[in-house]
């Protein structure tokens, strides 16, 4: 959407080809329905480092058009926005319909012609060139073409990674794609009377043959088959990776902001004053109800021994289990529970600096279907309005400047 607009304000007659039956779908999803547009980050390189080694590619994109012109585009169309913790920013309704809804009046405003259920059967092209796209019952010819069908996440949205095989077919190769913000599956069975579970202000580690290998401070919410919330979907690429050499452990931290003996007293204080009582209520001021049966399951202490008879092993221990739960990691969840796709078409065939293809003269790309892909926090959608703005501007200019 974001192509199409920029490459219609030039002047550009534009088709947009949807195989839904609305345009969207996707963006209603984001931020629980609320629309994360973007990440404030005012500083371009720190911004283009989230994305990884391939943040490199993004800056040029980022420069042309960055956090604050995402947020001027929707304001300055009657879209307010408002920065919330961790500088992620949002509609100030809380609506991702009114996002859609502005994108869909820019549309209009800007002449694009939409089609709506138009599955691409086929590119056909000579030499390395496009001369049409050819749909079920219907073909198009065009100067210029941009491929911007999302990845592989949420299919039920469409996203079911058509856009791969068309660019495969086209001569581009693909960086093998992987769920990317996806929950993990865990080994260990307890974990599941936890389904529901939010704590928030806790620190994850990941560890492989005893090396710790990457961590995260911040939410974690337990799932039925394991962990999920936003630290263990940051976290959940480098896993995937890791997991292509072998097991992968996981610490959790319950209490990151006590070291081992402020915690210790901080425990001998609630064990004082809950001494005539068994040991199963005396972390109620320390922990959530829920998580308490199964911290007091791991420590192996009696739950209904008097607090008072706890000795200072049976504490102590207690505390080393709080600031680290042991875990291992199964594997990560499919692509349909995945918020991007890991991988994608290969950035060295890609100029950065109009998401031309190196290959096919009159394509360009957008989005997800390239190999780039950040953190939760509005970092995908950023990607995906600053590259889909870079390639209807390059593409809308060569199209207006050869008439």
């Amino acid at each position: 959407m974001m192509a199409a607009i920029r490459a219609g304000e030039l002047g550009t007659r534009v088709v947009l080809l949807e195989k839904n039956e609305k345009l969207g779908r996707k963006i209603l999803l984001t931020g629980k329905g609320r629309c994360n547009i973007t990440h404030a980050e005012p500083n371009l390189r720190k911004l283009a480092e989230q994305y990884g080694k391939n943040g490199n590619f993004l800056f040029h994109a980022l420069s042309v058009f960055g956090v604050k012109d995402v947020v001027n585009f929707f304001e300055s169309r009657g879209l307010k926005t408002k920065i919330e913790r961790g500088n992620r920013v949002f509609p100030v309704t809380d609506n991702a319909q009114d996002v859609l809804d502005v994108l869909m009046r820019e549309l209009k405003k800007n002449g694009v012609e939409i089609m709506t259920g138009a599955e691409i059967k086929r590119f056909e092209k000579e030499g390395g060139t496009i001369k049409r796209v050819v749909l079920d019952n219907n073909e198009i010819t065009a100067r210029n073409y941009i491929l911007c069908t999302g990845g592989k996440s949420y299919p039920v949205t469409g996203s079911t990674g058509d856009g791969y095989r068309i660019a495969e077919k086209l001569g581009h190769n693909i960086i093998e794609l992987k769920p990317g913000l996806v929950p993990l599956k865990i080994k260990e069975k307890w974990l599941g009377k936890l389904q529901g579970l939010s704590l928030k202000n806790v620190e994850i580690s990941a560890s492989q043959n005893n090396k710790k290998i990457t961590g995260r401070f911040g939410e974690c919410l337990f799932t039925h088959f394991g962990l999920s919330g936003p630290i263990i979907l940051d976290i959940s690429g480098e896993i995937g990776d890791l997991l292509d050499k072998g097991e992968v452990k996981l610490s959790l931290d319950l209490k990151p902001a006590l070291d081992f003996s402020t915690l210790d007293e901080r425990i001998q204080k609630d064990f004082k004053k809950y001494q005539s009582r068994g040991f199963k209520n005396s972390l109620r001021d320390l922990l959530p109800q829920k998580l308490i049966v199964s911290i007091i399951f791991l420590s192996r202490i009696d739950p209904d021994k008097k607090v008072s008879s706890v000795t200072k092993e049976e504490r102590q221990k207690l505390v080393r289990l709080l600031k680290s739960v042991s875990l291992t990691v199964e594997g990560l969840m499919g692509f349909d529970q995945a918020i991007v796709t890991k991988g994608g078409v290969d950035l060295n065939e890609i100029d950065h600096k109009t998401m031309r293809s190196k290959i096919i003269d009159n394509l360009f790309f957008a989005g997800e279907i390239i190999d780039i892909d950040g953190p939760t926090g509005g970092y995908n959608l950023q990607a995906c309005w600053s590259t889909g703005h870079l390639a209807g501007q390059s593409a809308g200019n060569e199209a207006k400047n050869s008439r």
